[in-house]
């Protein structure tokens, strides 16, 4: 009796999900032809799979402050944040008047920027384990650099992740990892597990190039790392002379200088991307004094660092602007807080209902559940239940309330509290509505 009952849930959330499918396709009807037409020309309809979701991704036809319209005219506050670049929102104006200075002035110049020297010094006076720093176009080039360059200045090989990590499109982690990955020598850690990890750091110790870590694992769900395992991690990590390299390229956010900071966890390395450069393609590389002299051109040890667009004058004006005028580092703390605030409020909407749901996360960051927490790694955060969570972005979106499709949540600088009010609002509606399909086992 218990199974059909079970069954006939399963049965109901299925068909819930098929509904409102069916409905999203009736508010898209252009999206749904844009999608088809691409597709002859982009695998899939689309060159990042990241906004694919089913049953198509929407076509964004214009941004403003924390808004945005799709081609069938429909209006959402935009909780996607560009997974981390969109921190400014769509239309800063003093971000957009940086940018117009710049191409007054004309681009792709072949030689050293005025923006770049400001960013560079903004970002060292910053971030506690950057001495010097290097441009790149991602925080994927960026953790592929500073890898490499781990590996030439310890003259070692091997390189420790961790299971559920992501630090770029070839370094994916979860669920096995990815063939497209780079083909270093890895060694896979347990995220979040001390004893585990660093005794696998002893076994390897005498091959171990570098470790890195988001110090908040980002794609497997928004999960921080515990303190006393990242300190450890850096423990015997300096012990034995291993490069411990920070991946902040979404994390840096959270503070002034980066979670780091907050957990006064001082890495070698520290790789940034995402929202530094204004909102244009960004990301950088930086650590001790020693480890990154090796890319002085003036240096016999020399190593070469090349990339046409390192040096992006459309960026680096961005960001400049970006990271001394707007992003200040007390503008960082407000803004964090804030995010920790609308975090409890959600966890507070979920246990009012009484549903087995938690979001987690730090700051202007977090992810939405369906699955009883804690959450400490990605095994944990299988549990999600994936209908539910298909369910939740569907009824959320028919709301004017746009997540990622794997429910996380990055708010931006233009919010205000009546965004944030409205979404907890069109959350708890929507726990109301369907309490009986997301209390389902």
């Amino acid at each position: 009796m218990v199974i059909r009952s079970n069954t006939a849930r399963k049965a109901d959330l299925e068909k819930a999900v098929a509904d409102s499918f069916s409905r999203y396709a009736a508010r898209n009807p252009r999206s749904r032809e844009e999608d088809l037409k691409a597709a002859d020309y982009m695998p899939g309809g689309n060159t990042r799979t990241v906004i694919f979701h089913p049953p198509f991704p929407l076509t964004i036809a214009r941004g403003e402050g924390q808004y945005v319209e799709d081609i069938d005219q429909n209006r959402y506050t935009n909780f996607v944040g560009e997974f981390g670049a969109g921190l400014f929102g769509h239309s800063d104006p003093d971000i957009a008047a940086a940018i117009g200075r710049a191409v007054s002035d004309g681009w792709v110049l072949g030689g050293p920027n005025r923006y770049e020297r400001i960013l560079a010094a903004e970002l060292v006076n910053r971030f506690p384990s950057i001495d010097r720093i290097r441009f790149t176009n991602s925080g994927t080039e960026a953790n592929m650099m500073a890898i490499s360059i781990s590996r030439v200045v310890s003259g070692r090989s091997k390189v420790m992740v961790f299971e559920g990590a992501y630090h770029g499109g070839v370094f994916l982690f979860g669920h096995g990892g990815s063939p497209l990955n780079a083909p270093f020598d890895y060694v896979m850690a347990p995220f979040n597990n001390t004893q585990a990890t660093v005794d696998l750091v002893e076994r390897h110790a005498g091959d171990l190039a570098c470790v890195v870590i988001e110090p908040m694992q980002g794609s497997a769900g928004m999960i921080p790392a515990d303190r006393d395992f990242l300190e450890a991690l850096r423990d015997v990590t300096h012990r034995h002379g291993i490069i411990l390299i920070f991946d902040e390229v979404v994390t840096s956010r959270l503070s002034g200088g980066g979670l780091q900071e907050v957990l006064d966890v001082t890495p070698d390395m520290t790789t940034l991307g995402k929202y530094i450069g204004g909102g244009a393609a960004f990301g950088a590389f930086g650590g001790r004094a020693d480890i990154m002299a090796r890319f002085d051109p003036r240096s016999p040890e020399a190593v070469a660092h090349a990339g046409t667009f390192n040096n992006n004058v459309i960026t680096h004006a961005a960001g400049a602007t970006a990271m001394t005028r707007i992003y200040t580092p007390e503008i960082a703390g407000t803004f964090n807080a804030r995010g920790d605030a609308f975090r409890e409020d959600l966890n507070a909407i979920i246990d009012r209902h009484g549903l087995p749901m938690v979001v987690t996360g730090l700051g202007s960051i977090m992810q939405i559940h369906c699955c009883e927490g804690p959450l400490r790694d990605d095994y944990d955060a299988e549990s999600d239940d994936d209908l539910k969570s298909q369910l939740l972005f569907h009824e959320l979106l028919a709301r004017g309330q746009r997540m990622t499709w794997r429910n996380s949540l990055l708010l931006c600088l233009p919010m205000t509290d009546s965004d944030l009010e409205a979404f907890c609002g069109a959350f708890s509606d929507v726990l109301g509505e369907h309490s009986h399909l997301f209390a389902m086992d």
